[in-house]
C-alpha cells in the first residue's frame, strides 16, 4: 500500500517535471522565432544615421559595418562606407579615414562621394601634417593628394579650396628648408647652407620665403668671400625684388663686398 502511494506520488512529480520541460522548451522555440526575425537593410541604415546624427559613434559604426559587411550589395553600401571614414575623421583617426576615403571611390565609383571622398582623403593628410620641423612625408602627401582633387575636378568650388591648402603646405616645406640653411650658418657649415637657401630659391619661389633665402645667400657668400656669386645673386635679387623689403641689407652687403 504504502508502495503504490509513493510510485503514484513520483508519477505526478515527474508529469509537472515533464510538462514544465515542455513549457519551457515551447517558450523558447517562440523566443527563438522572434530572434530569427531581423531588421531590414533600410531599417538598419536609419538606425545608423539616427545615431551618427546623434554622433553615437561607435553605434553608428557598428550599423553601417553591418550594411558594409552583410548587404555589400545594397543601395546603401557606398554610403555606410563613406559615413564611417567620416566617423574616423571626426574621431580624428585619419590614417584609417584616408583608408576608408578610398575605399570609396575604388568600390563605389559612381557614388555620390566620390568626389566628396576624394577631398576629405587629402584632408586627412593635411590634419596629419606636422609643424616644419619634423618629417613632412604626411605634407607630401596632403599636396599630392590636393593636386590629384584638382586635376579630376577643376571647375569644383573645392578646387580653390585645395589651392589655398596647397600653398599653406609648400609654405610649410619652405621653412624647413630655410630654417635648415640658418642652422647651417649656425653652425659655421656655410656650402651646406648655400645648399638650403637654394633649394627655396629653386623650389619654392612662390612662398614668404623667397626673399630671405636670397638674402641669406647673399650674405653667407660674401662671408665665403665669393664675390662673383654673390654680385650675381644680387643682381637676381633686384630682378625679382625691385622694392623689396630688404633691399637696404642688399645694398649693405654690396658695400663689403
Amino acid at each position: 500500500m504504502f508502495c503504490t502511494s509513493l510510485l503514484k506520488l513520483s508519477c505526478r512529480r515527474l508529469g509537472v517535471i515533464a510538462l514544465a520541460c515542455l513549457s519551457l522548451a515551447m517558450s523558447a522555440c517562440g523566443s527563438g522565432e522572434s530572434a530569427t526575425v531581423t531588421e531590414s537593410v533600410d531599417d538598419i541604415f536609419q538606425d545608423a544615421m539616427a545615431a551618427y546624427q546623434d554622433e553615437d559613434w561607435l553605434d553608428a559604426r557598428r550599423l553601417f559595418n553591418v550594411i558594409r559587411l552583410q548587404y555589400p550589395a545594397s543601395q546603401y553600401a557606398d554610403d555606410a562606407q563613406y559615413y564611417l571614414a567620416e566617423i574616423n575623421f571626426a574621431r580624428k583617426e585619419y590614417i584609417l579615414a584616408a583608408f576608408n576615403y578610398s575605399s570609396v571611390y575604388r568600390s563605389f565609383p559612381r557614388s555620390e562621394f566620390v568626389q566628396r571622398a576624394h577631398y576629405q582623403e587629402a584632408m586627412c593628410y593635411f590634419r596629419l601634417s606636422p609643424s616644419f620641423n619634423r618629417d613632412q612625408s604626411y605634407t607630401d602627401q596632403a599636396i599630392s593628394k590636393f593636386s590629384e582633387y584638382q586635376s579630376y575636378f577643376p571647375n569644383d568650388s573645392l578646387a580653390q579650396e585645395a589651392s589655398q591648402r596647397i600653398e599653406e603646405l609648400r609654405e610649410k616645406l619652405a621653412r624647413r628648408e630655410y630654417e635648415t640653411a640658418v642652422l647651417y650658418v649656425k653652425m659655421r657649415s656655410l656650402r651646406s647652407a648655400i645648399v638650403y637657401y637654394d633649394s627655396v630659391i629653386d623650389s619654392y619661389p612662390d612662398t614668404p620665403f623667397l626673399e630671405l633665402a636670397y638674402v641669406g645667400k647673399i650674405r653667407t657668400l660674401v662671408e665665403l668671400k665669393n664675390s662673383d656669386d654673390a654680385r650675381e645673386t644680387i643682381r637676381l635679387y633686384r630682378r625679382n625684388f625691385p622694392n623689396g623689403q630688404l633691399n637696404d641689407d642688399v645694398n649693405d652687403l654690396e658695400e663689403d663686398l
